[in-house]
């Protein structure tokens, strides 16, 4: 461990080539030292893996509706929908509108994977020291930082797009009219598309973040040799 952190301090604090190389020259060549671009291949990889195996989970059926880590409840203004709904006996069409929000999310999220990608492909040693020295979430602030707008941007109008391709649109406009028609209550016109969108990123990048954890803290979740040497180094 102290090797692997003298190491890693060496890696992270010289600058040019010749200074990084005099360092190494100076170890054991047992094949711990890794380069720059090693520990930001490392950190690729993670990144990778966390896109491939968590994200690509959300876009199944019930990936938002039935994972609470991500589930997307009712904004503040339309709980007081959903609760009018119910006391009227409208179960069944409250539960339905829930649902159609979670399965627009969940019809959207594939659209992240190319821009994901793409940031993915831009990590420099600069960005991986940070990452690798960083908190457990530390890449996954990275990919925020480097896709939140794309991904809004693109995601807007996918997430625009399903509701009329799950029908949650009709289901809304019919639940809204039914709260609004109620007496002594205020009308309410929410952004749905807008918030839906909010909460579906939020989604993506709080799986991203399970899955670096898990490449963090444990081992057995470091699944190639190159993982296993660059998150050794933060061990």
């Amino acid at each position: 461990m102290k090797k692997s952190l003298f190491v890693l301090l060496a890696i992270f604090t010289l600058n040019s080539c010749a200074e990084l190389q005099n360092v190494i020259d100076q170890l054991p060549q047992d094949g711990s030292v890794l380069s720059n671009a090693d520990i930001a291949s490392g950190l690729r990889e993670a990144l990778d893996q966390g896109i491939d195996k968590q994200v690509s989970k959300l876009t199944q059926k019930d990936g938002f509706f039935k994972n609470e880590l991500v589930k997307i409840v009712l904004p503040e203004e339309l709980q007081k929908v959903d609760k009018a709904l119910r006391d009227i006996g409208l179960d069944n069409l409250a539960d339905e509108g829930l649902k159609v929000l979670n399965r627009a999310a969940e019809d959207a999220v594939s659209e992240a994977t190319p821009i994901f990608v793409s940031a993915v492909k831009d990590i420099t040693f600069n960005d991986a020291k940070n990452i690798l020295l960083g908190n457990d979430d530390a890449a996954t602030q990275y990919l925020t930082g480097k896709t939140q707008t794309a991904l809004y941007d693109k995601f807007h109008p996918v997430i625009n797009n399903s509701f009329t391709k799950v029908g949650a649109d009709q289901i809304w406009a019919n639940l809204i009219n039914k709260y609004n028609s109620i007496p002594f209550t205020n009308n309410v016109n929410p952004d749905l598309t807008d918030y839906v969108t909010g909460e579906a990123l939020k989604g993506v990048y709080t799986m991203i973040a399970v899955e670096e954890k898990e490449i963090r803290n444990k081992v057995s979740s470091r699944t190639t040799d190159l993982l296993k040497k660059v998150f050794a180094l933060q061990d």
